[in-house]
């Protein structure tokens, strides 16, 4: 081995730096990730958006005497959908949901179940473009509705009475309506009509206010994020009802005007419009899950 200047010998092919060795053996290790301890727990991932849901209708609902939670029931769920996003549910505008139609071009709207008991259920509708779900009511139920996203017309309808109208026309209102129920129609005032564009804030109605009665009309692509409390039960007297509006008011021989004009409608019950389908599919979305 040749010693050169200095005292240190020359390193050859073969020849060992164990001062080197270490050098990089230091930086392996700090380009390395560090790996927890043994003791070390690993953070559980949070819970989807859904199961959150699920969990503030649970407390919420079972909570409630009747249909109606207290309002500070009301807000909790009502902030809870505010955050769920159509990515929460794993949906997104070009999945065959919103692409169906019949043999006669006529939209069909889909329906996803989430989750459903005796206290509320969770669903989401998927409409097309052009797709509608007809007038109908949802009797004594409080109903939360999150538009995911898209452009969706909604009217909806309260039923007139003499409690709801402290005006001056709320008798003539009454006595019309109790004339017009003898006939097949009912007096209802219009709650809602215009436009909702995603993102916008949920909707609440309720047994007696906020719209109970409403149709939807999609302009675009729309899915609707739904919580009934209770939900649909024939047995328990909660059928949903479809309606018609009348073209002409059962009084027609009374010259004096609906007050408001075109805030009042005569509503008459129906069966569902034949241009209406209603499909279910799977929902594909993460699961709830009821423990």
């Amino acid at each position: 081995m040749r010693v050169e200047a200095g005292g240190l010998p020359e390193l050859g092919s073969g020849a060992r730096d164990p001062a080197g060795a270490r050098r990089q053996r230091r930086r392996r290790q700090q380009r390395r990730p560090a790996m927890p301890s043994a003791g070390a727990a690993a953070q559980p991932a949070p819970p989807p958006a859904v199961q959150g849901l699920f969990e503030a209708c649970r407390e919420v609902f079972g909570a409630s005497a009747g249909a109606v939670p207290s309002p500070a029931g009301v807000e909790r769920i009502k902030s809870v959908l505010d955050s769920i996003s159509a990515a929460d549910v794993s949906l997104t505008r070009n999945m065959s949901y919103f692409r169906r139609v019949n043999s006669n071009g006529i939209p069909k709207i889909t329906y996803l179940h989430l989750y459903e008991c005796e206290a509320f259920s969770i669903g989401i509708f998927c409409l097309p473009p052009r797709g509608v779900i007809p007038l109908h009511n949802h009797p004594n139920m409080t109903v939360f509705s999150k538009l995911l996203f898209g452009e969706l017309r909604v009217k909806s309808y309260d039923w007139a009475d003499a409690s709801q109208d402290s005006t001056g026309v709320s008798l003539f209102l009454f006595v019309l309506s109790i004339d017009a129920q003898l006939q097949g129609a009912r007096l209802a005032k219009v709650k809602v009509d215009g436009t909702l564009n995603a993102p916008c804030a949920t909707s609440v109605l309720y047994p007696e206010d906020g719209g109970n009665l409403h149709c939807f009309t999609a302009h675009t692509a729309c899915a609707v994020l739904d919580v009934l409390g209770p939900p649909y039960d024939d047995g328990s007297g909660r059928h949903c009802q479809h309606y018609n509006v009348s073209s002409s008011a059962p009084s027609a021989g009374d010259s004096r005007p609906l007050p408001g004009d075109d805030g009042y409608a005569w509503l008459e019950e129906c069966e569902p419009p034949d241009n209406f389908h209603l499909v279910g599919s799977t929902y594909m979305g993460p699961r709830i899950v009821d423990n």
